[in-house]
């Protein structure tokens, strides 16, 4: 008879695989969303509800998508859809950066140097244009595999007319407001790429360099020392650099304006340096036998940085010229002699040193290659590399070399090539940060009126834009947006006026930025322009192209102001990229906007942090520890790596791994079993079925639904405050720990073994209706396959008549529509209660694990547990009968002991009850009737 019972029981009933094979469904979910249009079902569903746009930073079309994109982006989904399911419209327009030298880069690879300088440009830029068109194809079905929601068929590009003719809009209004201006000042070159750099496009790297000390002849002694024992002595001003390359431009030696500065003797020289250096200067000199110039006193003289500024010199290259001993603030004693050797056409803070002073020329003697020219003397035609050893040995040669090492330091590398760059004055266009206010208006539109996710990110980028030199937005390449000025061929004035930047914005417009170099001014700009100067009509167009930062930073015009009409808006809600966008497309785009439109075009900012492996090393192919996002979805599918992003603080670096990975399978499994059980125990439950009354439910059912309410609350809040870790956190715990671990396994009894329509089976089956309510909801942002997998599974009696086709359509859950709904000051007594009742859960799980190791009992069912727990602990306990007791710890009896006790505890014995054969619990049997053998809540099942 006991073998036919188990088709008595109510066992769960459902399709929904427990296997999730996911490498293979979300393929076919995909499909499903795609054919449904289920991204324009949701913004037609929430229309009517209010804006929240995240306007996305365009990744950079070249190649596959890496892990570091698929973090970025699944963030981003997170966003958008915890959005939408709230009620919010969400219009997401991908987009791509589609200029920029590393696709020109792979171009000139594929065609050779010599070739593509012999192309038209036009050629190239065509070529340019399919390479990037490949990429961004390549890279949308990458991310769309992520299973995010975007309009992925109408993306913005940069290479687009009406993206290119923003670029013109931004820089009419900041060049008539006086804030672009060209100069010739020092800026990062690339002598391998040929091309300014902005710092934005910077790394910083080791670099190994000689460090020189070199005394540089002074025409006379500083009157400070005259009458010194330095009188007759050779003066000098000693002074120390890395980069020897640069001595043919030097003009002027930087002092530090109150340090003391003394004069060194030694041999037939007398050399002046910083008194707080001298001793180590000493020790890498090697230097014996030295004396400081005191006076007739016997006293050592010292004298400011500022009392010997005018003090010339013979420049120690080009021996014809003479340099200048000024002052400034750059000027440190952490290394070095304190004396600073300057050149004006090669370092910022040379130039804005130098240019404080009358008289110091900026000479800049290195050509767009990186060779020496004309100017550099006796070392033209050697490279900046192949100088420095010569510099050196003719130094040497001449006497004034003092000393010589090697150094390894930070400097400054391409972020294309990642080559060490130079510092060169060349005739760029820039970006005024103070001419008109523009640092200060950025700096305020950071303080104020936008909100930072994390808040101390306000502090980095902030202290990035105050000490940020002017933008350097030129550039020397081909595949770019060209600079919309032109230049008088008669007298080389610039023409820019508001006419002809509208006559380039309509050209842009109809035709795209090609245009420019296929056409003539003449051809497109209104009859009359010309040279206000010199009256001149013959107008040549700028060469350069703008910096691809500017370009990308002008999307909030090229499209949140453009595409308006798509439902986008201006500022946007969020923008949302990686930390180092703070001194890229976060800042470059505050600049534009806030030069352009007097706002940042953000109302908050999240960034995220980089991916490492799981030793926090940077992944790189030499080390093999990449991990790439295609063979991840097609291993184990996009959920893992969905939920991999949910669980980890994405403010900071993250950690990814195979092994990492395979725990966050492990723990997807859990939530995907604990669907299953919902669903299979809800095969035969409909709205009729409902318990309607909370008094009717038992005490642990009212315990899950007020644990549930508090779920959704804490969820909630960390869905608002962009907590996606949180959110993680606390489901898992719930699903684990609360459904899993405790409500599933005390609730089976009255699932498997009550009669179908029982009012207890029917309470639980509540219960599980509202957690799979919340869980496929609430989770949907992330496991968006997964509880799309579970919609479609929906047990047959809970599918309303006009359900939606997707659980990304369903809206977001409320606590105060579960059935039934919870009183709250019951629900905060019972989860007190509760925690009283878990301490004595903890005590007897403990002893009955004891019991069963030493074999007293085999299953806890067996067991009689005796409790030992305190007077204040009975007093709950008290308030539930003892059978709710034991089903809870899962045992078939309890008794308790009131003592004083600091410690709950148990103590197991074997119980005397007989087990049913049908429920296997142990209880009295009926003893009469058919079913005699059975329990009496079992016998009353089956009669």
């Amino acid at each position: 008879m006991a073998d036919n019972y188990k088709n008595t029981m109510n066992l769960p009933k459902t399709d929904f695989p427990m296997r999730g094979d996911l490498a293979h469904r979300e393929p076919e979910i995909l499909k499903k969303w795609q054919e449904e249009d289920i991204y324009g079902k949701v913004l037609e569903k929430n229309k009517d509800g209010e804006p929240f746009v995240l306007h996305d930073g365009p990744p950079y079309a070249n190649g596959p998508i890496h892990i570091g994109h698929a973090f970025n982006k699944i963030l981003k989904d997170f966003v958008i859809k915890s959005h939408a399911q709230r009620g919010y419209y969400t219009p997401y327009v991908p987009g791509w950066d589609c200029h920029g030298q590393p696709i020109e880069h792979i171009i000139e690879k594929q065609l050779g140097t010599e070739k593509m300088k012999s192309m038209p440009q036009s050629e190239v830029r065509s070529l340019c244009h399919d390479w990037a068109v490949k990429c961004v194809d390549l890279q949308r079905e990458g991310f769309k595999r992520l299973g995010v929601n975007a309009d992925w068929d109408h993306p913005y590009l940069t290479f687009t007319p009406n993206y290119e003719s923003g670029n013109v809009e931004i820089f009419k209004k900041m060049y008539l407001d006086g804030s672009i201006y060209r100069g010739r000042k020092p800026i990062h070159w690339c002598s391998r790429c040929h091309t300014a750099l902005a710092e934005a496009e910077i790394e910083y790297g080791d670099e190994t360099s000689p460090s020189i000390y070199v005394n540089f002849v002074l025409d006379e002694t500083p009157k400070q020392f005259a009458e010194t024992d330095a009188k007759d002595k050779t003066p000098c001003v000693l002074i120390w650099t890395t980069t020897p390359w640069t001595l043919p431009a030097n003009t002027a030696v930087s002092l530090a304006p109150t340090a003391e500065y003394v004069m060194v003797i030694l041999g037939d020289k007398a050399m002046l340096m910083a008194k707080e250096l001298v001793e180590t200067v000493a020790e890498v000199a090697g230097w014996k036998g030295y004396t400081l110039a005191k006076d007739s006193n016997g006293e050592v003289v010292t004298t400011d940085g500022v009392s010997l500024c005018g003090l010339t010199y013979t420049c120690p290259i080009r021996q014809d010229l003479k340099g200048k001993v000024i002052y400034g603030d750059h000027v440190t004693l952490d290394s070095g002699t304190g004396c600073v050797h300057t050149a004006p056409g090669h370092g910022v803070e040379d130039y804005v040193v130098a240019s404080q002073f009358e008289g110091v020329a900026t000479l800049m003697p290195v050509d767009d290659d990186g060779i020496l020219t004309e100017e550099a003397g006796q070392f033209a035609g050697l490279s900046t590399d192949d100088s420095n050893p010569k510099i050196i040995e003719w130094l040497e040669e001449q006497g004034t070399l003092v000393a010589k090492v090697s150094i390894t330091h930070s400097y400054p590398h391409c972020w294309r090539c990642h080559e060490p760059v130079i510092f060169r004055a060349t005739d760029q266009w820039f970006v005024s940060m103070d001419k008109t206010g523009l640092r200060k208006k950025a700096k305020d539109e950071i303080d104020n009126n936008v909100k930072w996710i994390p808040e101390w990110a306000s502090n980095r980028i902030g202290a990035m834009v105050e000490d940020r030199p002017d933008w350097c937005i030129s550039r020397q390449r081909s595949w770019g947006v060209p600079i919309p000025v032109f230049k008088c061929a008669k007298c080389g004035e610039t023409i820019a006026t508001e006419e002809t930047f509208d006559a380039v914005i309509n050209l842009f417009n109809t035709e795209g930025a090609d245009a420019w170099f296929t056409k003539k001014p003449s051809e497109y700009l209104p009859a009359g322009v010309k040279c206000e100067h010199c009256g001149c009509e013959e107008l040549i167009p700028e060469k350069d192209i703008l910096d691809v930062w500017w370009e990308s930073g002008v999307s909030h015009d090229s499209v949140l102001k453009h595409r308006a009409n798509e439902g986008l808006t201006w500022p946007a809600d969020m923008y949302l990229e990686g930390s180092d966008q703070h001194r890229g497309w976060f800042q470059s785009s505050l600049l534009t906007s806030v030069g352009a439109y007097g706002r940042a075009p953000y109302k908050s900012v999240m960034h995220c942090g980089f991916t490492v492996d799981e030793k926090g090393r940077k992944m790189s192919k030499s080390l093999g520890n990449g991990v790439d996002p295609s063979e991840v979805v097609n291993k184990v599918g996009a959920d893992v790596l969905r939920m991999w992003v949910s669980s980890v603080d994405y403010s900071q670096d993250v950690s990814i791994s195979d092994s990492i990975l395979q725990r966050t399978s492990d723990a997807y499994r859990k939530f995907r079993n604990i669907f299953r059980f919902l669903l299979g125990n809800l095969d035969d439950f409909t709205p009729a079925d409902r318990v309607t009354s909370y008094d009717d439910l038992e005490p642990i059912d009212k315990w899950v639904m007020a644990k549930l309410a508090e779920v959704l609350n804490d969820v909630n809040k960390a869905y608002e405050n962009y907590k996606f870790h949180y959110v993680y956190r606390v489901l898992y715990e719930f699903v684990n720990n609360d459904l899993s671990a405790i409500y599933m396994d005390v609730a089976k009894d009255r699932l498997y073994s009550e009669a179908a329509n029982s009012p207890r089976r029917r309470a639980v089956q509540t219960v599980l209706e509202n957690v799979l309510d919340v869980l496929v909801r609430v989770l949907s942002p992330i496991l968006s396959f997964t509880t799309e997998e579970v919609w479609g599974f929906w047990p047959e009696g809970l599918k309303e008549q006009e359900r939606p086709v997707s659980v990304q359509l369903a809206g977001w859950p409320n606590a105060k529509n579960f059935t039934p709904e919870i009183p709250e000051n019951e629900a905060n007594e019972v989860l007190d209660d509760f925690k009283t009742l878990f301490e004595i859960r903890d005590a007897a799980t403990k002893a009955i694990e004891v019991a069963r190791g030493n074999g007293t009992i085999k299953k806890s069912q067996e067991a009689k547990v005796t409790v030992t727990l305190s007077q204040e602990q009975m007093n709950i306990a008290a308030k539930f009968d003892k059978s709710v007791i034991a089903d809870l710890l899962i045992c078939a009896e309890v008794e308790f002991v009131v003592e004083n006790v600091d410690e709950t505890t148990a103590k197991v014995d074997r119980t005397n009850l007989a087990k049913c054969p049908r429920c296997w619990n142990y209880t009295e049997l009926s003893g009469e009737g058919e079913h005699a053998d059975v329990c009496p809540r079992c016998a009353h099942v089956l009669g």
